[in-house]
């Protein structure tokens, strides 16, 4: 009786296998998976690492390429700023500004007063075309000159022309500074008028200081007399008390 036994030899496959081709495993290879590596060979021959990048230099870096952003965008602001300025002022009282070129915590300083916030500053120049327009028939307002005195200062000489509408008042016209005063970001905080100079007709009596065309709202004393014997305030006054009202009125009503 013949026995059948099983076939325990490898696959026909394997034995013919040469055995240069049989399967190495490499010892440089568990050389280098091996958390225990006592060989005195040098890494650098086993595999290659890259070295992090410094971090001074990263460090350094960054700041430089933000300063330079901030310098950049500095300088296009007072572009545009300057820009913005020579075209919004002539046509201030037909025309609402642009407003991006100021901060939102802008402060506008005149001889008299302080007022600080975005929506002050838009009042004020809302209250002076709106009531510049009620009573002036012609008003105005020229740029003289525009210029720098320093890298974070913007100057605007300006001329402000008005037509009244009353027939006892001839025209009139005065000159000031506006100051303009920039951040590290190029955009405007502070607005400051000054240097007002005065020039009416003669027949007009001027004050004794050039501030007084303003001040005279807040004395009883008439601060230009048109005739001998006539006390009629001008327009430019009834221009300054209208704007200065609006502006309180806006306040108390927020506040009160």
């Amino acid at each position: 009786m013949a026995f059948v036994l099983p076939n325990l030899s490898p696959p026909h496959a394997l034995l013919q296998l040469p055995s240069k081709e049989k399967p190495i495993i490499s010892i440089q290879s568990c050389l280098i998976s091996s958390p225990l590596n006592f060989t005195n060979k040098p890494i650098s021959s086993l595999t290659k690492l890259d070295s992090p990048p410094s971090q001074v230099g990263q460090i350094n870096q960054a700041p430089q390429g933000d300063q330079k952003q901030q310098h950049d965008d500095f300088y296009v602001n007072i572009g545009l700023a300057v820009r913005t300025l020579r075209e919004d002022m002539p046509l201030l009282f037909t025309k609402d500004l642009n407003y991006d070129i100021y901060r939102d915590d802008i402060t506008f300083v005149d001889p008299l007063n302080k007022f600080t916030g975005i929506e002050k500053y838009k009042l004020i120049f809302w209250a002076l075309r709106f009531h510049g327009k009620i009573l002036f028939r012609d008003i105005s307002l020229e740029i003289f000159r525009v210029w720098q005195p320093s890298e974070n200062v913007i100057l605007i000489r300006w001329n402000l022309r008005g037509v009244p509408r009353v027939p006892w008042e001839a025209k009139g016209e005065f000159q000031g500074t506006s100051r303009y005063k920039l951040d590290r970001n190029g955009k405007i905080y502070e607005h400051k008028v000054d240097n007002l100079a005065f020039n009416f007709p003669q027949h007009l009596k001027p004050a004794a200081s050039v501030l007084d065309l303003v001040a005279a709202s807040a004395s009883p004393n008439p601060t230009f007399l048109w005739s001998p014997v006539d006390s009629y305030s001008s327009s430019w006054l009834h221009l300054y008390r209208d704007v200065r009202e609006s502006l309180d009125n806006e306040s108390s009503r927020v506040f009160g």
